[in-house]
Formats: C-alpha cells, structure tokens, sequence
C-alpha cells in the first residue's frame, strides 16, 4: 500500500470541477451573448441618430448664414460657409454644392442622388461617414425635394433599413427605423 505524504501534491483538476466551471461558463454565455449582440444593434442606432442630428446641424448652420448674410434668393456659393461651395435655395435650405444648381425660385429643388451626395459633403464635416463609392456607410437617393440616406453597415435593406431623410424644400432632418426594438 502506498501512502500519500505531504511531498506528493495533486496536479491537475477532478472531473467534478471541470464540470462545474463548464456549467457556470454555459449559463453565462447564455446570458452574455445575446446582450452583446444587442449592444451592436444599438450602436448601428445610435451611429445613425449622431450622423443624422450632425446632418441637421450642419443644414441649420447654412441656413444661419444665408441669413447672417441678408440673403433673400438662391445662390450658388454661400459666403461665410464651409469653403464657400454650398448652394442654396431662396429659402436658404442646401440644395447642391459646387455647381448643378438652376435656381430654383420656390427651394423645392428636384434632388436628385448627385445632388444628395452634394448637400451630404456640403454641410457635414470632412470626417463624416462616407456616402460615396461601394463601400460606403450610406447611400443616397433623391426623389422630388427629398433626399434619403440609407445606412449600409448593418446590413438591413428595403423596409427594415435605418435611413436618414432630408427635405430641401423645408430643411428637415428625420430618421426612419432608428428607434424600433
């Protein structure tokens, strides 16, 4: 018979704390990754409420300018503004930047997609989320006075889409399904 004596230590676990740490693992994991994967949806969210409450600054900002400067009419370079590219209506909502803008009298400019992507670069910062090229952040389309941003990084499309919309004619920035659960 052998006799165990205070030099021989035991190495290594039993199988019955094996089990209970795999257990205790389990049920966190459990809990945990379903949090997580809300914590990405809510960080889509709130990328698009920062981009779109950025957007709307940067529209009211122009539009203080066309009034600081004692504008009444559409022009095609407002002083004062960025690099002194940004167009605007006779309402003094951004309509365009750098060119392919006719005037229109009543601000109920036709935005087109180019002009969207103009009136994004226009009054947002450098730095802003792309919305240009393949890979970008958003994607805009025009239709009437109304421009929709449509987020991409999370891989929602047609209805479910989180979006960002711009209403030349009025200067209103709005969301769409950014707040749904």
């Amino acid at each position: 018979m052998k006799y165990l004596n205070g030099k021989h230590k035991q190495k290594g676990f039993t199988l019955i704390e094996l089990v209970v740490v795999i257990a205790i693992l389990a049920i966190l994991a459990a809990f945990a990754l379903p949090r997580f994967a809300q914590l990405s949806e809510e960080a889509h969210r709130s990328s698009v409420k920062a981009t779109s409450g950025a957007l709307a600054a940067g529209v009211a900002l122009a539009k203080a300018q066309w009034v600081t400067n004692g504008l009444t009419s559409s022009t095609t370079a407002l002083a004062g503004f960025g690099d002194g590219e940004l167009n605007v209506s006779s309402r003094g909502w951004a309509v365009a930047y750098t060119g392919g803008y006719d005037g229109e009298a009543d601000g109920t400019a036709a935005m087109d997609d180019n002009r969207c992507q103009q009136v994004w670069s226009g009054v947002l910062q450098s730095n802003a989320p792309t919305v240009t090229g393949t890979s970008s952040d958003y994607v805009a389309t025009g239709g009437g006075s109304v421009c929709t941003f449509t987020y991409q990084l999370d891989g929602l499309t047609g209805t479910d889409a989180k979006q960002i919309t711009y209403d030349a004619s009025t200067g209103e920035v709005a969301t769409v399904n950014v707040n749904v659960d």
